[in-house]
C-alpha cells in the first residue's frame, strides 16, 4: 500500500520530466551546464581559439556579451591590473570584414601577443584599438608585429581605452587543442 501511495505520488512528477524538452535550454547551456563559446584570433601568425569571461568595463562586456550570445561579467576592479601583468589584445575598429569569424566590430579577428609559453603571457589582456588610416587599403594582419609595423608606417592607429578582459587561449602556436 505504502508502495501505491509513493507511486501515486512520483507518477506525476516522472510524467512532467518526459514532458520537458530537455534539447531547448538557454543560450550559452549545454547538457553539462553553461557553455562559453570559443572565439578565432590570430597570435603569432597562426589562428588560435580564445574565449572572454569578464571586462573591466560594462560597455565592453555588454558589446562582447551580444557579439558571444553568452555573458561577459563586469568586473571593474580588473582595470587596477598593473600594466607589467597584461598582455595585449588588438582589436580592429575598421578594415576587412570577411566571411566567417570576426571580432566584436565586425571586422578581422583580434590578434594576441605573448600566447602562453612566451615571456609576458596573461590570460588579462589590455585592449589596444586599432584602427586603418585608410580603410581602403586595409589587409589581414596576423601577428602582434605586423600591427606595430603597420602602426610604425601610419598604416594604422592604436589607441589604449583602458579597458580589460580576460581572454584565456583555447590554442596557440605550438600548444593547446587544435
Amino acid at each position: 500500500m505504502k508502495r501505491m501511495r509513493r507511486l501515486a505520488l512520483v507518477a506525476p512528477l516522472v510524467l512532467a520530466l518526459a514532458a520537458c524538452d530537455l534539447r531547448e535550454r538557454p543560450a550559452g547551456m549545454d547538457a553539462g551546464g553553461p557553455v562559453v563559446p570559443s572565439v578565432l584570433g590570430y597570435a603569432e601568425r597562426e589562428k588560435i581559439l580564445f574565449m572572454h569571461t569578464e571586462a573591466s568595463d560594462a560597455a565592453v562586456a555588454d558589446t562582447l556579451t551580444k557579439m558571444m550570445r553568452s555573458p561577459v561579467l563586469v568586473v571593474p576592479e580588473l582595470a587596477q591590473t598593473p600594466e607589467a601583468a597584461l598582455a595585449n589584445v588588438y582589436v580592429f575598429t575598421n578594415g576587412i570584414q570577411p566571411r566567417g569569424a570576426r571580432g566584436p566590430f565586425e571586422n578581422q579577428p583580434d590578434i594576441f601577443d605573448s600566447p602562453p609559453g612566451t615571456p609576458g603571457y596573461s590570460p588579462l589582456r589590455l585592449v589596444n584599438l586599432v584602427a586603418w588610416t585608410d580603410p581602403s587599403q586595409a589587409r589581414l594582419l596576423t601577428s602582434a608585429e605586423e600591427v606595430l609595423a603597420a602602426q610604425a608606417a601610419g598604416d594604422v592607429t592604436v589607441e589604449r581605452p583602458g579597458a580589460v578582459v580576460n581572454m584565456p587561449l583555447l590554442t596557440w602556436p605550438g600548444g593547446g587543442e587544435r
